[in-house]
């Protein structure tokens, strides 16, 4: 058995090490860098794009294509979620908490740098773990049926607690907000409108994303206006040192990001959770596991980026899981994958790891080389991104706007999107002028469907009997978890 493994291992770094499919790879990984840190401009519309373009190709050197636009965005995500707190990406939400505040204090290549490396670690953890581990973790994905997926999102959205900053009530109404915003649409279960006010363009529900640039991208421009901009005082002083990262920065951040790196896999391979879960979670366990550190977390910690970055890195992998055991997507991205290779008459599921072996280890080796390209390009741009913060203001944020604008019209084709995200953008301006985190929108736009649809799905099946919680021994320990993240740190506020 090790013998074949390592037979399919070798013929598929053979394949890779191609120059057609090589050379395919790099410009993968150059065009998903690109589109990921262009807020709104994700991963998934730019494969969406492009996937037509693999028809013709073979099999392997498609998806070698596809896959360096998932790493290469998703990696990108945290550049301009550092440099101008906007994430390019979803998953890149978190990134923000620690990724702006050391590019304020100078220190943007650094946090590029690590944010590099961490993407690296969780996304070579992610693509092992789909080597050797995938049909154990698949087994146990399957095993989430809507009272699981409720207790994840529960659990997700007590993170509402370590990131509302000083005042856990107005984060809580931030929160609050975010999941009534998420309510707009059609209700899951039953197919009213709700909050539509006869708006068709409300009948799909509003798009996150748009609100997530508008309130990132938007308000902070709307905050550097309302400040008035002073292109000599505005200027940081940016410390560019050489392209490798410190040895000290690297023993920090490596335990956290080897953790992240596993528990955004296993979050990744849960079908419909994704990387902004992933990230969320990810970095809310760091928080929780590591006291005490200088600085605080949400004030410039490296590690604060490192375990956002593997984590929401690491879920590339773990969504290829179920997509390559099981023939169902782990997340959008997966799902264009797999419309991918059925067009080549390769249909995912248990009989690939027989009928398809090479290809499949075509696939799992490129993987890993693309996150070798990620990390060579990454750290050689590093420097260069984060000389990108002194360009002066008053040229920047006119031109954030214009991409802003365009990546939310992007999101659907319709102007509609660029209205929510500029009505999102005043609303955040407004909200950090009063002092409201707006993290936590950001969490309850993304969790509270997930909560809801999966609750009430719950209560159908169980006649409305909470017992339905209690018998899924994953249901109740990640609800045991959730109340124990609220309750712990009030307990030791009340002690304190």
């Amino acid at each position: 058995m090790i013998t074949m493994v390592l037979n399919d291992i070798s013929h598929g770094l053979a394949n890779v090490l191609d120059p057609t499919i090589l050379a395919l790879m790099v410009f993968g990984v150059l065009l998903g860098i690109l589109m990921g840190s262009i807020p709104g401009m994700t991963a998934t519309m730019t494969i969406a794009v492009l996937l037509s373009f693999t028809f013709t190709l073979e099999p392997a050197t498609g998806m070698m294509l596809l896959l360096g636009i998932f790493g290469g965005a998703v990696y990108a995500g945290s550049i301009p979620a550092i440099l101008i707190r906007t994430p390019g990406t979803p998953s890149a939400a978190a990134t923000i908490f620690d990724g702006y505040p050391l590019s304020q204090k100078g220190e943007a290549g650094r946090a590029i740098r690590m944010s590099t490396v961490a993407s690296f670690i969780g996304g070579f953890i992610s693509v092992l773990a789909l080597m050797f581990l995938s049909p154990l973790i698949a087994d146990a994905a399957l095993r989430f049926r809507s009272p699981e997926f409720f207790a994840l999102a529960l659990f997700g959205l007590t993170i509402i607690a370590s990131v509302s900053g000083d005042s856990l009530t107005k984060g809580m109404i931030s929160g609050l907000l975010g999941m009534l915003i998420a309510t707009v649409g059609i209700d899951p279960l039953t197919g009213y409108q709700r909050f539509t006010f006869d708006v068709p363009n409300l009948m799909g529900g509003i798009e996150f994303i748009a609100v997530m640039i508008g309130l990132f991208g938007i308000a902070e421009g709307l905050r550097k206006y309302a400040q008035g901009i002073d292109d000599d005082q505005n200027q940081i002083n940016q410390k560019i040192t050489g392209v490798l990262p410190s040895l000290s920065d690297i023993k920090s951040i490596a335990p956290i990001s080897i953790v992240s790196g596993f528990i955004g896999s296993l979050v990744g391979a849960i079908p419909g959770a994704g990387g902004d879960i992933a990230s969320f979670i990810t970095y809310n366990e760091a928080t929780r596991w590591l006291k005490d550190t200088t600085p605080s977390f949400g004030e410039g910690n490296i590690r604060g980026v490192a375990a956002a970055e593997s984590g929401n890195n690491a879920s590339t992998g773990g969504a290829l899981i179920p997509t390559f055991t099981l023939g169902i997507p782990g997340d959008s991205v997966s799902a264009l994958l797999i419309g991918a290779l059925m067009v080549h008459n390769v249909t995912p599921g248990p009989e690939l790891y027989q009928d398809e072996s090479g290809l499949l280890y075509t696939i799992f080796v490129g993987f890993l080389l693309i996150y070798v390209i990620i990390l060579i390009f990454g750290l050689l741009g590093a420097n260069y991104w984060a000389r990108l913060i002194n360009i002066p203001q008053n040229y920047v944020w006119p031109v954030i706007f214009v991409l802003c604008v365009i990546g939310a019209i992007a999101l659907s084709g319709t102007v509609f999107n660029a209205w929510v995200m500029l009505a999102a953008g005043g609303l955040g301006f407004v909200m950090r002028f009063r002092g409201y985190p707006l993290a936590p929108m950001v969490l309850g736009l993304i969790l509270a469907p997930i909560a809801e649809a999966n609750l009430r799905r719950s209560l159908d099946i169980s006649g409305g009997s909470l017992d339905i919680f209690y018998t899924s021994p994953i249901a109740l320990t990640v609800i045991l978890l959730s109340i124990a993240t609220v309750a712990v740190p009030a307990i030791r506020s009340v002690r304190d």
